[in-house]
């Protein structure tokens, strides 16, 4: 079978160098408001789905909770692996396939770790799992840019240098897509790299949780989990349960 642009791209150790500066405080902040939000009990079982190099797995294991985290990347597995300990693992898993039934009470896909695939099928058949992961009274939450506030503020052109790499980034829109093109030389060699996210607002979420049987029960529009509003939110961050 083909490989997506995501097996490739996120399997790349160019991905880690150009978002190098991703925020950990940041990614601690959202941890720290959801776990008071929604208050697991001390030692619940978490999923951290498409978690990368898992930096929100380590750090809800610190906070004493038992966590598996997922993702495609072998290499990024590979790296979070060396983290492992007795309440806390990784997997090379496909999202859109079960792992377990009826065993966290929490699954989390955050990062816009989600849009990934070519139909509408393949994002339900990932929520399904998503659902069928999580126990009778457990929550899905999933955290998501802002598609309407993205599409009117893109940037269609700009450089990146990180490491002294110069990456030339293009951005657009395409069959209901935010396509970003990426583009550099290292060593001597061209790259060109993509990534494809379709651009799902609120409705289509909701649409797609009926499909699987998930309910939303919550909606924030940032880190902070105020409240969303379309025109004004960073992200769409989406709390379900089961139907």
């Amino acid at each position: 079978m083909q490989r997506k642009w995501f097996q490739y791209w996120f399997n790349s150790p160019y991905y880690h160098i150009l978002y190098s500066q991703r925020n950990d405080e940041e990614a601690e902040f959202l941890i720290d408001n959801l776990s008071a939000y929604l208050k697991p009990s001390a030692h619940a079982k978490i999923l951290d789905i498409a978690c990368g190099r898992g930096r929100h797995a380590i750090y809800l294991n610190k906070k004493g909770y038992d966590v598996t985290g997922i993702d495609l990347s072998e290499q990024s597995i590979k790296y979070a692996q060396q983290f492992e300990q007795k309440h806390l693992r990784f997997f090379v898993h496909d999202m859109r396939k079960l792992l377990y039934i009826n065993y966290f009470d929490l699954a989390l896909n955050l990062f816009t770790s989600f849009g990934y695939f070519e139909t509408e099928k393949d994002h339900v058949d990932a929520l399904k799992s998503f659902r069928k992961a999580i126990k009778e009274d457990g929550t899905v939450v999933i955290d998501y840019f802002n598609t309407l506030k993205i599409l009117r503020n893109l940037t269609h052109q700009e450089i990146k240098t990180v490491d002294g790499i110069e990456f030339q980034i293009k951005k657009f829109v395409s069959d209901g897509k935010i396509i970003k093109h990426i583009n550099f030389e290292h060593k001597g060699k061209d790259y060109a790299f993509e990534e494809r996210v379709k651009a799902f607002t609120l409705e289509d979420f909701e649409r797609m949780f009926a499909l699987s049987g998930l309910k939303l029960v919550e909606t924030f529009g940032d880190y902070a989990l105020n409240p969303f509003e379309e025109n004004k939110s960073d992200r769409l961050i989406l709390i379900c349960k089961k139907t």
